[in-house]
């Protein structure tokens, strides 16, 4: 179906509903590079205009990637909900991203939406969307998943640790992941990058995170963020697997490159679940993405990578998730070049996985060869904190010594709650009372005071198990 708009004397035309999306898109670096961007601001608004004049049935006729070739087209359609659907069924999409930011529109009605929403028709109202738009739809989606403790809260805010280390070392990691306890971090999860990927690693890493989990009665989960194979055969060796972890892309293709399809995933929940280790839910799947991964994978068949990345929370929607991720400036400045094309990215993910029903997290981050710095982080950090977003990182110095790139700290985390007054998740508020880490205002108390986590951690773990 081909799609046209005039702007002057200009008719613009665009051949289907793929080219009207790329062409769409905001200005990205990952879109240039794929050849599929608007050549102009003018061939920009024009194909907006275009975009909001289009009926949101077309995107249940009309796929981006063709259904007899993709399982993950497969998915999107057969599992959508024509009764979530309905009350939006007669609106273009001008007229849904009028109707996601009216007063009337609620967070409960969201909530309902959400299975009504294919990924393509996400992508498209998001396009659309000022910033301003984008955190304030994001706000009102409220999207709640439990392990060991309650996620997603209104009010609240998580945060992942990750006490990652270059040589997997047990005593740096339980250094990095004190100094983050000891800052009220790692109530969405304490989760290591392995250096390596050998199942003997990830089983003895499993089990150091596990007994200081236990030994302290932390209500957090941990994960070692593995590829989901290496994953399942440690719980076949009868490792402490709370998550189960992979990163995912937005086409069968992308999948592919990362080793995985959706019957892996179904594998790798079904192992996790038989263990039994949640205490209030069984979400346990965690989900990594980032625009530009379907581009470097070669598997992006024409689609912008914004669009890409939405088709991915279809994927991960479908898994019932405890946790998803956007890292958003990780890939690197070939697909986002500068501070402006993160931030948008980080918004725009936020948004589209937030409308789609899913634990949103953003890793607020750049690689050091981006045109980018921490001031810029700390203004997207800002702006996701009003939006509601539900967890960010919490790196030791905001500096990973393992995968190299920059992200957010412990303290950033303090500096989001006490100036949104946000709250950790309510188990682990708790235990940071009981342990005597924080007073009742949850202001943190002076670390001197806290020996014995400190000194237990530091001692269990002088040596390498």
């Amino acid at each position: 179906m081909a799609f046209r708009k005039i702007l002057g004397s200009v008719t613009y035309s665009f051949a289907d509903l793929r080219t009207l999306l790329a062409k769409a898109t905001p200005l990205r670096s990952g879109d240039q590079l794929a050849s599929i961007f608007a050549q102009s601001a003018e061939e920009r608004v024009a194909a907006q205009l275009a975009l909001a004049d289009v009926p949101l049935k077309v995107f249940l006729n009309e796929t981006v990637v063709p259904y007899e070739s993709d399982e993950v087209t497969r998915l999107i359609i057969d599992s959508h909900q024509l009764d979530a659907f309905a009350p939006i069924s007669h609106l273009t999409v001008g007229e849904l991203r009028d109707y996601l930011l009216a007063y009337t529109t609620t967070t409960e009605t969201l909530a309902q939406l959400s299975r009504g929403l294919t990924p393509e028709m996400v992508a498209a109202v998001t396009k659309l969307m000022r910033v301003q738009d984008l955190i304030a739809v994001a706000a009102k989606c409220e999207v709640i998943t439990r392990f060991r403790n309650t996620i997603g809260l209104r009010g609240r805010l998580s945060t992942r640790l990750q006490p990652n280390h270059p040589t997997d070392d047990f005593r740096g990691i339980a250094a990095s992941m004190v100094d983050g306890l000891l800052y009220g971090n790692g109530d969405a999860v304490i989760g290591i990058n392995p250096a390596t990927d050998h199942t003997n690693t990830v089983v003895n890493l499993l089990h150091m995170l596990d007994s200081v989990r236990e030994r302290f009665s932390i209500p957090t989960q941990s994960c070692v963020l593995s590829h989901i194979t290496t994953t399942i055969e440690a719980i076949e060796r009868g490792a402490p697997v709370d998550l189960v972890f992979q990163s995912i892309g937005g086409t069968e293709a992308t999948n592919r490159s990362f080793g995985v399809s959706l019957a892996t995933l179904q594998e790798g929940l079904d192992a996790g679940r038989s263990l039994k280790r949640g205490t209030l839910g069984q979400n346990l799947m965690y989900f990594e993405t980032g625009q530009g991964s379907s581009l470097s994978a070669g598997a992006h068949h024409g689609v912008d990578q914004h669009t890409c990345e939405v088709r991915a929370y279809a994927v991960a929607r479908a898994f019932e998730p405890l946790l998803v991720n956007s890292v958003v400036g990780f890939i690197g400045p070939e697909y986002l070049y500068d501070s402006k094309q993160i931030i948008r990215a980080g918004l725009e993910d936020h948004c589209a996985g937030k409308l789609l029903g899913l634990p949103m997290g953003v890793d607020v981050c750049y690689t050091n060869h981006a045109e980018a710095d921490q001031d810029d982080m700390d203004s997207l950090l800002t702006l996701l904190g009003t939006a509601g977003v539900t967890y960010v990182m919490g790196v030791p110095g905001a500096d990973d010594v393992m995968l190299h790139y920059q992200s957010t700290s412990f303290h950033d985390a303090l500096y989001l709650r006490e100036l949104l007054n946000l709250r950790p998740a309510p188990e682990f508020e708790d235990w940071l009372r009981t342990m005597h880490l924080s007073d009742d205002g949850l202001r943190l108390k002076q670390i001197s005071a806290n020996h014995r986590l400190l000194t237990e951690v530091n001692e269990t773990y002088r040596h390498p198990l």
